[in-house]
Protein backbone atom coordinates (compact mmCIF):
# COMPACT_ATOMS: atom_id res chain seq x y z
CA UNK A 1 0.00 0.00 0.00
CA UNK A 2 1.48 3.35 -1.00
CA UNK A 3 2.11 5.89 1.75
CA UNK A 4 -0.44 8.40 0.45
CA UNK A 5 -3.16 5.73 0.44
CA UNK A 6 -2.34 4.76 4.04
CA UNK A 7 -2.73 8.39 5.12
CA UNK A 8 -5.87 9.05 3.07
CA UNK A 9 -7.72 5.97 4.27
CA UNK A 10 -6.81 6.39 7.92
CA UNK A 11 -7.69 10.09 7.95
CA UNK A 12 -11.08 9.32 6.38
CA UNK A 13 -11.72 6.69 9.02
CA UNK A 14 -10.70 9.12 11.77
CA UNK A 15 -13.17 11.68 10.47
CA UNK A 16 -16.01 9.14 10.59
CA UNK A 17 -15.14 7.53 13.93
CA UNK A 18 -14.93 10.68 16.01
CA UNK A 19 -16.09 8.83 19.10
CA UNK A 20 -12.73 7.10 19.45
CA UNK A 21 -11.18 10.19 20.99
CA UNK A 22 -13.89 10.90 23.53
CA UNK A 23 -12.41 9.01 26.47
CA UNK A 24 -8.97 10.49 25.87
CA UNK A 25 -9.93 14.15 25.77
CA UNK A 26 -11.10 14.84 29.31
CA UNK A 27 -9.78 16.90 32.17
CA UNK A 28 -6.84 14.74 33.12
CA UNK A 29 -5.03 16.55 35.93
CA UNK A 30 -5.88 19.88 34.33
CA UNK A 31 -4.61 22.71 36.45
CA UNK A 32 -3.48 20.41 39.25
CA UNK A 33 -0.41 21.36 41.24
CA UNK A 34 2.09 18.57 41.78
CA UNK A 35 4.44 19.76 44.46
CA UNK A 36 4.65 16.22 45.84
CA UNK A 37 4.50 12.78 44.19
CA UNK A 38 1.40 10.62 44.76
CA UNK A 39 0.97 8.90 48.13
CA UNK A 40 -1.02 5.78 49.17
CA UNK A 41 -4.64 6.25 50.13
CA UNK A 42 -8.14 4.99 49.55
CA UNK A 43 -8.85 4.67 45.85
CA UNK A 44 -12.02 5.95 44.16
CA UNK A 45 -13.51 2.44 44.02
CA UNK A 46 -12.67 1.14 47.48
CA UNK A 47 -11.03 -2.09 48.57
CA UNK A 48 -10.46 -5.14 46.38
CA UNK A 49 -12.77 -8.09 46.85
CA UNK A 50 -11.83 -11.79 46.73
CA UNK A 51 -10.57 -13.27 43.47
CA UNK A 52 -13.30 -14.15 40.98
CA UNK A 53 -13.44 -17.27 38.80
CA UNK A 54 -10.77 -15.75 36.54
CA UNK A 55 -8.40 -15.10 39.43
CA UNK A 56 -8.94 -11.33 39.33
CA UNK A 57 -9.56 -9.28 42.47
CA UNK A 58 -11.74 -6.26 41.77
CA UNK A 59 -13.65 -3.58 43.67
CA UNK A 60 -17.33 -4.07 44.29
CA UNK A 61 -19.59 -3.90 41.20
CA UNK A 62 -16.77 -4.72 38.76
CA UNK A 63 -16.55 -8.00 36.83
CA UNK A 64 -14.00 -9.68 34.57
CA UNK A 65 -14.05 -12.03 31.63
CA UNK A 66 -11.31 -13.72 29.60
CA UNK A 67 -11.20 -12.50 26.01
CA UNK A 68 -8.37 -14.62 24.64
CA UNK A 69 -5.64 -17.09 25.57
CA UNK A 70 -2.33 -17.52 23.79
CA UNK A 71 -2.29 -20.54 21.48
CA UNK A 72 -6.08 -20.89 21.53
CA UNK A 73 -8.75 -19.66 19.16
CA UNK A 74 -10.37 -16.41 20.23
CA UNK A 75 -13.91 -17.28 21.31
CA UNK A 76 -16.32 -17.24 18.38
CA UNK A 77 -13.51 -17.08 15.81
CA UNK A 78 -10.97 -19.40 14.21
CA UNK A 79 -8.08 -17.02 14.90
CA UNK A 80 -5.34 -18.27 17.24
CA UNK A 81 -4.33 -15.61 19.77
CA UNK A 82 -0.67 -14.65 19.79
CA UNK A 83 1.90 -15.49 22.49
CA UNK A 84 3.14 -12.99 25.09
CA UNK A 85 0.45 -10.29 24.64
CA UNK A 86 1.85 -6.87 25.49
CA UNK A 87 0.97 -3.24 24.71
CA UNK A 88 -2.49 -2.46 23.39
CA UNK A 89 -5.07 0.19 22.52
CA UNK A 90 -8.75 0.49 21.60
CA UNK A 91 -10.29 2.06 18.50
CA UNK A 92 -13.91 2.96 17.82
CA UNK A 93 -15.53 0.93 15.06
CA UNK A 94 -18.61 1.51 12.95
CA UNK A 95 -21.98 0.69 14.46
CA UNK A 96 -20.86 1.52 17.98
CA UNK A 97 -18.37 -1.32 18.26
CA UNK A 98 -14.64 -1.16 18.87
CA UNK A 99 -11.34 -2.95 18.27
CA UNK A 100 -8.64 -3.90 20.77
CA UNK A 101 -5.14 -4.21 19.26
CA UNK A 102 -2.44 -6.14 21.13
CA UNK A 103 1.29 -6.64 20.50
CA UNK A 104 3.15 -9.94 20.75
CA UNK A 105 6.47 -9.66 22.60
CA UNK A 106 8.31 -12.64 21.10
CA UNK A 107 11.37 -12.71 18.87
CA UNK A 108 11.16 -12.85 15.08
CA UNK A 109 7.44 -13.60 14.83
CA UNK A 110 6.08 -10.91 17.17
CA UNK A 111 3.78 -8.49 15.38
CA UNK A 112 0.29 -7.58 16.57
CA UNK A 113 -3.28 -8.90 16.49
CA UNK A 114 -6.73 -7.42 16.95
CA UNK A 115 -10.07 -8.44 18.45
CA UNK A 116 -13.23 -6.82 17.13
CA UNK A 117 -16.32 -6.20 19.28
CA UNK A 118 -19.93 -5.32 18.53
CA UNK A 119 -21.71 -2.47 20.29
CA UNK A 120 -22.88 -4.96 22.94
CA UNK A 121 -19.33 -6.15 23.62
CA UNK A 122 -19.65 -9.48 21.80
CA UNK A 123 -16.53 -10.67 19.98
CA UNK A 124 -17.18 -10.56 16.23
CA UNK A 125 -13.72 -11.25 14.82
CA UNK A 126 -9.98 -11.54 15.38
CA UNK A 127 -7.10 -11.21 12.95
CA UNK A 128 -3.46 -10.24 12.38
CA UNK A 129 -2.46 -6.62 11.73
CA UNK A 130 1.35 -6.94 11.79
CA UNK A 131 3.65 -9.88 11.03
CA UNK A 132 7.35 -10.76 10.84
CA UNK A 133 8.62 -8.22 13.35
CA UNK A 134 10.45 -8.89 16.60
CA UNK A 135 9.69 -8.38 20.30
CA UNK A 136 6.81 -5.98 19.82
CA UNK A 137 6.44 -4.53 23.29
CA UNK A 138 4.30 -1.43 23.70
CA UNK A 139 3.40 1.37 21.29
CA UNK A 140 0.61 3.91 21.02
CA UNK A 141 -2.46 4.98 19.09
CA UNK A 142 -2.46 7.99 16.76
CA UNK A 143 -5.15 10.66 16.32
CA UNK A 144 -5.74 9.31 12.81
CA UNK A 145 -6.61 5.85 14.21
CA UNK A 146 -3.50 3.80 13.54
CA UNK A 147 -1.50 1.71 16.00
CA UNK A 148 2.24 2.29 16.43
CA UNK A 149 3.84 -1.04 17.31
CA UNK A 150 7.34 -0.74 18.78
CA UNK A 151 10.17 -3.28 18.62
CA UNK A 152 11.96 -3.65 21.95
CA UNK A 153 15.26 -4.78 20.45
CA UNK A 154 18.57 -3.06 19.89
CA UNK A 155 18.10 -0.78 16.87
CA UNK A 156 14.45 -1.74 16.65
CA UNK A 157 11.85 0.05 14.54
CA UNK A 158 8.37 1.51 14.91
CA UNK A 159 5.68 0.08 12.64
CA UNK A 160 2.45 1.89 11.82
CA UNK A 161 -0.43 -0.53 11.52
CA UNK A 162 -4.11 -0.45 10.58
CA UNK A 163 -6.36 -1.78 13.40
CA UNK A 164 -8.88 -2.88 10.76
CA UNK A 165 -6.25 -4.97 9.01
CA UNK A 166 -7.07 -3.64 5.55
CA UNK A 167 -4.00 -1.44 4.98
CA UNK A 168 -0.54 -2.99 5.02
CA UNK A 169 1.69 -2.02 7.94
CA UNK A 170 4.50 0.45 7.24
CA UNK A 171 7.90 0.69 8.89
CA UNK A 172 8.58 4.22 10.13
CA UNK A 173 12.38 4.36 9.99
CA UNK A 174 12.50 8.13 10.57
CA UNK A 175 11.22 7.56 14.11
CA UNK A 176 14.60 6.14 15.03
CA UNK A 177 16.34 2.83 15.58
CA UNK A 178 16.67 2.01 19.26
CA UNK A 179 15.12 -0.24 21.90
CA UNK A 180 11.63 1.16 21.54
CA UNK A 181 9.03 0.73 24.25
CA UNK A 182 5.99 3.03 23.99
CA UNK A 183 4.70 5.97 21.96
CA UNK A 184 2.24 8.79 22.72
CA UNK A 185 0.94 11.22 20.11
CA UNK A 186 0.63 14.91 21.03
CA UNK A 187 -1.73 16.56 18.51
CA UNK A 188 -1.21 19.99 20.07
CA UNK A 189 2.49 20.20 19.31
CA UNK A 190 2.20 17.66 16.48
CA UNK A 191 4.86 15.35 17.84
CA UNK A 192 5.07 11.75 19.06
CA UNK A 193 6.86 10.98 22.35
CA UNK A 194 8.88 7.76 22.49
CA UNK A 195 10.36 5.87 25.44
CA UNK A 196 13.48 3.68 25.39
CA UNK A 197 13.82 0.55 27.54
CA UNK A 198 17.47 0.81 28.52
CA UNK A 199 19.00 1.44 31.94
CA UNK A 200 20.41 4.66 30.44
CA UNK A 201 17.61 5.22 27.95
CA UNK A 202 16.19 8.54 26.80
CA UNK A 203 12.86 10.18 26.14
CA UNK A 204 12.47 11.22 22.51
CA UNK A 205 9.96 13.12 20.46
CA UNK A 206 9.45 12.72 16.74
CA UNK A 207 8.40 15.79 14.81
CA UNK A 208 6.88 14.71 11.47
CA UNK A 209 7.47 16.92 8.45
CA UNK A 210 3.69 16.65 7.90
CA UNK A 211 1.36 15.83 10.78
CA UNK A 212 -0.33 12.53 10.00
CA UNK A 213 2.56 11.26 7.88
CA UNK A 214 5.25 9.57 9.95
CA UNK A 215 7.50 8.66 7.05
CA UNK A 216 9.72 11.74 7.39
CA UNK A 217 10.60 14.14 10.17
CA UNK A 218 13.06 14.98 12.93
CA UNK A 219 13.89 12.83 15.96
CA UNK A 220 14.73 14.86 19.07
CA UNK A 221 15.95 13.81 22.52
CA UNK A 222 15.04 15.43 25.84
CA UNK A 223 17.92 17.32 27.46
CA UNK A 224 18.27 18.16 31.14
CA UNK A 225 20.62 17.96 34.09
CA UNK A 226 20.64 15.29 36.80
CA UNK A 227 17.57 16.44 38.73
CA UNK A 228 14.03 15.08 38.76
CA UNK A 229 12.23 18.35 38.19
CA UNK A 230 12.70 21.58 36.30
CA UNK A 231 12.96 22.89 32.76
CA UNK A 232 13.92 20.63 29.87
CA UNK A 233 15.14 21.17 26.32
CA UNK A 234 15.16 19.20 23.10
CA UNK A 235 18.02 18.51 20.71
CA UNK A 236 17.99 16.85 17.31
CA UNK A 237 19.52 13.37 17.19
CA UNK A 238 22.25 13.58 14.50
CA UNK A 239 21.80 10.01 13.24
CA UNK A 240 18.37 8.56 14.15
CA UNK A 241 19.04 5.27 12.34
CA UNK A 242 22.51 4.08 13.31
CA UNK A 243 23.76 0.87 11.77
CA UNK A 244 25.22 -2.04 13.70
CA UNK A 245 28.49 -0.22 14.31
CA UNK A 246 27.02 3.27 14.58
CA UNK A 247 26.69 5.28 17.80
CA UNK A 248 23.40 4.50 19.49
CA UNK A 249 20.85 7.31 19.56
CA UNK A 250 21.00 7.70 23.34
CA UNK A 251 24.74 8.43 23.17
CA UNK A 252 24.72 10.96 20.35
CA UNK A 253 23.73 14.09 22.33
CA UNK A 254 25.95 14.87 25.33
CA UNK A 255 23.23 16.83 27.16
CA UNK A 256 20.59 14.08 26.82
CA UNK A 257 18.72 13.18 30.01
CA UNK A 258 18.98 9.45 30.81
CA UNK A 259 16.17 7.46 32.40
CA UNK A 260 16.33 4.06 34.08
CA UNK A 261 14.28 1.79 31.86
CA UNK A 262 11.64 3.77 29.97
CA UNK A 263 8.30 1.95 29.78
CA UNK A 264 4.72 3.20 29.29
CA UNK A 265 3.85 6.56 27.76
CA UNK A 266 0.52 8.41 27.67
CA UNK A 267 -0.52 11.90 26.55
CA UNK A 268 -3.59 14.01 27.40
CA UNK A 269 -4.33 17.72 27.69
CA UNK A 270 -0.83 19.08 27.41
CA UNK A 271 0.84 16.48 29.61
CA UNK A 272 2.87 13.40 28.74
CA UNK A 273 3.17 10.78 31.47
CA UNK A 274 5.83 8.11 31.15
CA UNK A 275 7.17 5.44 33.47
CA UNK A 276 10.64 4.15 34.31
CA UNK A 277 10.73 0.64 35.71
CA UNK A 278 14.31 0.68 36.96
CA UNK A 279 13.49 3.23 39.66
CA UNK A 280 9.68 2.77 39.91
CA UNK A 281 8.81 6.28 38.83
CA UNK A 282 5.97 7.94 36.95
CA UNK A 283 7.13 11.16 35.31
CA UNK A 284 5.00 14.12 34.28
CA UNK A 285 6.12 16.25 31.34
CA UNK A 286 4.37 19.59 30.88
CA UNK A 287 4.63 19.70 27.12
CA UNK A 288 3.71 23.37 26.73
CA UNK A 289 5.99 24.70 29.46
CA UNK A 290 8.75 22.14 28.78
CA UNK A 291 9.11 21.23 32.45
CA UNK A 292 9.25 17.85 34.14
CA UNK A 293 8.50 16.49 37.62
CA UNK A 294 7.67 13.25 39.39
CA UNK A 295 4.05 12.15 39.64
CA UNK A 296 5.01 9.03 41.60
CA UNK A 297 8.18 7.52 43.09
CA UNK A 298 7.98 4.45 45.32
CA UNK A 299 11.07 5.57 47.25
CA UNK A 300 9.25 8.77 48.25
CA UNK A 301 6.19 7.00 49.67
CA UNK A 302 5.74 7.89 53.35
CA UNK A 303 3.82 6.09 56.04
CA UNK A 304 3.63 2.55 54.73
CA UNK A 305 4.56 0.21 51.91
CA UNK A 306 4.51 1.50 48.35
CA UNK A 307 1.42 0.12 46.59
CA UNK A 308 2.90 0.41 43.09
CA UNK A 309 6.17 -1.26 42.05
CA UNK A 310 7.52 -2.55 38.75
CA UNK A 311 5.79 0.31 36.96
CA UNK A 312 5.15 -0.43 33.31
CA UNK A 313 2.35 0.36 30.85
CA UNK A 314 0.20 3.40 31.60
CA UNK A 315 -3.09 4.77 30.32
CA UNK A 316 -5.67 7.31 31.49
CA UNK A 317 -9.34 8.24 31.44
CA UNK A 318 -11.44 11.34 31.01
CA UNK A 319 -12.04 11.35 34.78
CA UNK A 320 -8.42 12.34 35.32
CA UNK A 321 -7.23 8.96 36.64
CA UNK A 322 -4.02 7.28 35.53
CA UNK A 323 -3.91 3.47 35.43
CA UNK A 324 -0.43 2.01 35.81
CA UNK A 325 0.28 -1.70 35.27
CA UNK A 326 2.88 -3.66 37.20
CA UNK A 327 5.59 -5.88 35.77
CA UNK A 328 5.84 -8.17 38.78
CA UNK A 329 5.05 -6.50 42.08
CA UNK A 330 1.66 -7.74 43.26
CA UNK A 331 0.45 -8.13 39.65
CA UNK A 332 -1.78 -5.09 40.04
CA UNK A 333 -3.07 -2.22 38.01
CA UNK A 334 -2.95 0.80 40.29
CA UNK A 335 -4.85 4.03 39.89
CA UNK A 336 -3.30 7.45 40.51
CA UNK A 337 -5.96 10.11 40.98
CA UNK A 338 -5.66 13.81 40.10
CA UNK A 339 -5.58 14.44 43.85
CA UNK A 340 -2.32 12.49 44.11
CA UNK A 341 -3.69 9.29 45.69
CA UNK A 342 -2.29 5.95 44.49
CA UNK A 343 -4.16 2.71 45.22
CA UNK A 344 -4.64 -0.76 43.72
CA UNK A 345 -7.53 -1.02 41.27
CA UNK A 346 -7.21 -4.74 40.49
CA UNK A 347 -4.94 -7.68 41.27
CA UNK A 348 -4.40 -10.87 39.28
CA UNK A 349 -3.75 -13.91 41.49
CA UNK A 350 -1.80 -17.04 40.62
CA UNK A 351 0.26 -15.26 37.95
CA UNK A 352 3.36 -14.49 40.01
CA UNK A 353 5.78 -15.19 37.14
CA UNK A 354 4.01 -12.85 34.75
CA UNK A 355 3.46 -9.13 34.18
CA UNK A 356 0.40 -7.03 33.43
CA UNK A 357 0.44 -5.46 29.99
CA UNK A 358 -1.65 -3.51 27.51
CA UNK A 359 -4.18 -1.59 29.65
CA UNK A 360 -6.61 0.26 27.41
CA UNK A 361 -10.17 1.51 27.73
CA UNK A 362 -12.99 0.99 25.26
CA UNK A 363 -14.00 4.23 23.51
CA UNK A 364 -16.92 4.78 25.90
CA UNK A 365 -14.67 4.28 28.94
CA UNK A 366 -16.77 1.46 30.37
CA UNK A 367 -14.45 -1.48 29.74
CA UNK A 368 -10.77 -1.96 30.53
CA UNK A 369 -8.65 -4.44 28.59
CA UNK A 370 -5.30 -5.84 29.71
CA UNK A 371 -3.24 -9.02 29.60
CA UNK A 372 -1.21 -11.24 31.87
CA UNK A 373 1.67 -11.76 29.49
CA UNK A 374 2.79 -15.18 30.72
CA UNK A 375 -0.30 -16.30 32.63
CA UNK A 376 -0.18 -18.96 35.32
CA UNK A 377 2.32 -21.02 33.35
CA UNK A 378 5.04 -18.34 33.36
CA UNK A 379 5.43 -18.87 29.62
CA UNK A 380 4.84 -16.74 26.55
CA UNK A 381 2.46 -19.46 25.36
CA UNK A 382 0.29 -19.04 28.49
CA UNK A 383 -0.75 -15.38 28.06
CA UNK A 384 -4.28 -14.32 28.96
CA UNK A 385 -6.16 -11.22 27.80
CA UNK A 386 -8.92 -9.89 30.09
CA UNK A 387 -11.78 -7.42 30.01
CA UNK A 388 -13.06 -5.61 33.13
CA UNK A 389 -16.49 -3.98 33.13
CA UNK A 390 -17.90 -1.73 35.81
CA UNK A 391 -18.82 1.76 36.99
CA UNK A 392 -15.65 3.59 35.95
CA UNK A 393 -15.67 7.29 36.77
CA UNK A 394 -16.87 9.44 33.89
Amino acid sequence: MERRDFRRRTFLRAAVLTGSAAVFGGTLWRGAAHADPAQPGTGPYGALGPADANGVQLPQSFTSRVIARSGQAVSGTSYTWHPAPDGGACFADSGGGWIYVSNSEVALTGGASAVRFSSSGAVTGAYRVLSNTSVNCAGGRTPWNTWLSCEEIDRGYVYETDPWGTVSAARRSAMGRFKHEAAAADPDRRVVYLTEDESDGCLYRFRPATWGDLSTGTLEVLTMGDGTSGPVGWAAVPNPSPGVFGTRTRAQVAAAKHFDGGEGCYYANGTCWFTTKGDNRVWQLDCAADTIELAYDDSLVTGGQAPLTGVDNVTGTASGDLYVAEDGGNMEICVITPQGVVAPFLRVTGHSGSEITGPAFSPDGRRLYFSSQRGTGNSSSAGVTFEVTGPFRA
